[in-house]
């Protein structure tokens, strides 16, 4: 097997794509606590109760494919309507 097909395995592997996604949402929660000025703990928890996170988790929207600061704007603009 060459070494790009082993990478493509393990980087489809559900463990390490839930380490990715992990890693993203923290990303996503430091960002949110900077622009709002609360605490990493409390962005995340907001963060996990929006429908952006929601939306993240559905491969279908292409949220996921955006960066950290992009998806804190699209929670910060969901949390003004």
């Amino acid at each position: 097997m060459n070494d790009l097909k082993l990478y493509e395995e393990r980087v489809k592997s559900p463990i390490v794509q839930e380490i990715i996604m992990s890693n993203v949402i923290g990303a996503i929660a430091v960002e949110i606590s900077k622009r709002l000025s609360i605490p990493p703990v409390k962005a995340l928890i907001r963060f996990y109760e929006s429908k952006t996170c929601q939306f993240l988790h559905d491969k279908s929207t292409g949220l996921y494919l955006l960066s950290p600061k992009c998806i804190a704007n699209e929670f910060i603009e969901e949390q003004r309507k």
